[in-house]
């Protein structure tokens, strides 16, 4: 895949079989909690580079791309800089509640969708949540 700016924004929301999220909280955003995620780099295909944020940020290797479930919600073409912003929901379900963290996340939560609006979360993954999950 050719692109001149590759780098759309991706987000995981990770569902173990209790139905509860997995969030985690990273310096990123101050503290506040969040699902994995990150950029795609250039040659990567979006399910390639949301499963290496994940093991990256999270250390969940048992994760595979044909778990995933694709929504796509393209922002009309909005710019940042010189990055297409495209945002991507993805819903994977972990065979395990085992997760390692690397130094990138400071801690994680698994918590049912409705008990995380009381954590203090990253405003993109609060909405996320209530329009998707709630």
């Amino acid at each position: 895949m050719d692109r001149k700016y590759p780098e759309p924004v991706v987000g995981a929301y990770i569902v173990n079989p209790k139905g509860e999220l997995l969030l985690v909280k990273t310096h990123k955003w101050d503290g506040a909690y969040c699902c994995p995620g990150g950029h795609v780099e250039l040659g990567e295909t979006v399910e390639e580079a949301l499963l290496r944020e994940i093991k990256e940020e999270t250390g969940i290797t048992d994760i595979e791309s044909h778990n995933f479930i694709c929504m796509y919600d393209y922002l009309n073409g909005a710019y940042y800089r010189k990055k297409h912003m495209i945002f991507l929901d993805f819903k994977v379900v972990s065979k395990t509640s085992a997760v390692t963290l690397n130094q990138e996340a400071q801690s994680y939560v698994w918590v049912l969708p409705k008990d995380s609006l009381k954590l203090p979360l990253e405003p993109f993954t609060k909405k996320t949540i209530e329009d998707y999950f709630l």
